[in-house]
């Protein structure tokens, strides 16, 4: 019976992450394995240690030395962009996150792009654990590192993709996985009423047509959530508007404690919820598993971790049923895709974070065209509408089932106005 339930969970991971019914979509979440991983912990870490030993980055598909001339950092405004060039003239543009650019740059222009110099950029994926050690960057772990190098990575994949007239998606995988992506609709308010967040989210549904909702629970790692009971109030009535055809996910961002957690999963379990997204502080390892243990919805995390040893633990562990690394905070999608895999070595569900900001919900796509083991719907948080450029594989936009289909020209696949590039200059 196990065997043939992880059968079927590997048909449907395999199906793509486009236009699943929502019966079907919930299945998937509610089916993932959580309790009772094969084998030994040992064996489950030699598993995950074969896994990690595989290579990423399509390397035979470029002969010839690539060798990085220069890596900017440009900015304009509120945008912060990154533009790679090659000694014979190959180029690629990445968009960095701005929020976290705005302070990060001095480590980007002083501790990290000179790394990038005069090496292969086909080695990529040696390249980016050598620049944690030089200039000892190991000590700026967690976003502080790794948003500086997962903006040179972008850019980087973006010059390989148009050497190659090749999407980002076939750089890091053999195939497209799901060509195009189902949204879901989030809700970011925590200081609303229920009744305000309900409002709020039937009229951003009626615009992206989603076919699944998350909104916030508890008052934000640790805080006392204001007004009181909302979260108990929201879980029950979200279900009872927009019924039960409609996939419901909820994160606490990290407001519990383990015994605080438990009583909210089960709330959630009564109105068949997908997912329950960090119900406790992302490092409390212990914490999130003792939850998990306790609960039968699937438990999602990892946004804030920066390790992929630790993404090890909370697998091997059972810790975590559906891996949410982000693309920026993790620092690229060589690393993202590590976790990605070792996640579907033991059937669970990637679902990557994302900032709003820049062309980050591109890269997501682009990262979850790559990987058999997406998540049926991800977070929708919409394009910058700032930055002029244009696409011609996709609208970018939910078509009226809530679906996107992912660009397919060459590296990002959308072409930034040179107008607007130009504008850029080196930050001060």
């Amino acid at each position: 019976m196990q065997t043939d339930r992880r059968n079927l969970l590997k048909t449907a991971l395999t199906a793509g992450a486009a236009a699943m019914a929502p019966g079907a979509a919930l299945g998937q979440f509610l089916n993932a394995p959580r309790h009772g991983l094969p084998g030994n912990l040992q064996e489950r870490y030699a598993k995950l240690d074969a896994v990690l030993q595989q290579p990423v980055f399509k390397r035979e598909q470029f002969t010839s030395p690539v060798i990085i001339e220069s890596v900017e950092l440009l900015h304009y405004k509120n945008s912060y962009l990154c533009r790679v060039r090659s000694k014979d003239g190959a180029e690629g543009i990445s968009i960095s996150n701005s929020q976290q650019m705005a302070v990060l740059y001095p480590l980007f222009v002083d501790r990290i792009a000179p790394f990038f110099i005069g090496k292969d950029a086909r080695d990529i994926e040696s390249l980016i654990p050598a620049v944690t050690v030089y200039e000892s960057n190991y000590k700026t772990q967690s976003l502080a590192i790794w948003v500086p190098i997962a903006t040179i990575e972008f850019a980087i994949l973006d010059m390989f993709g148009k050497m190659a007239n090749k999407s980002i998606g076939l750089l890091i995988s053999d195939k497209i996985y799901n060509p195009s992506i189902s949204v879901y609709q989030a809700n970011g308010e925590r200081d609303n009423t229920a009744e305000e967040v309900i409002e709020h989210l039937k009229r951003d549904v009626a615009l992206s047509h989603a076919k699944a909702i998350k909104f916030k629970l508890g008052g934000r790692m640790s805080h006392t959530e204001s007004p009181k009971g909302r979260s108990e109030k929201l879980i029950p009535l979200v279900r009872k508007t927009f019924g039960d055809q409609m996939i419901i996910s909820a994160d606490a961002n990290g407001s519990y404690t383990a015994n605080q957690a438990i009583p909210i999963g089960k709330l959630m379990q009564e109105y068949k919820y997908a997912f329950y997204e960090e119900p406790v502080p992302f490092d409390w390892y212990e914490e999130t598993k003792k939850v998990g243990d306790a609960l039968e919805i699937p438990i999602a995390g990892g946004e804030q971790e920066p390790s992929t040893h630790n993404f090890r633990w909370l697998i091997a562990n059972g810790g975590l049923s559906i891996v949410q690394q982000d693309m920026f905070y993790f620092g690229g999608m060589m690393r993202c895709m590590q976790v990605a895999r070792m996640a579907n070595a033991f059937g669970k569900q990637c679902i990557p974070h994302i900032s709003s900001t820049g062309l980050g919900y591109l890269y997501m796509m682009h990262f979850v065209s790559a990987i058999p083991n997406s998540g049926p719907y991800h977070e929708f948080k919409e394009f910058n509408n700032t930055l002029p450029y244009k696409c011609a594989t996709s609208t970018l936009v939910p078509d009226a089932n809530g679906v996107i289909k992912v660009p397919t020209g060459p590296g990002v696949g959308v072409e930034i106005d040179p107008d607007y590039i130009a504008k850029h200059e080196v930050p001060l």
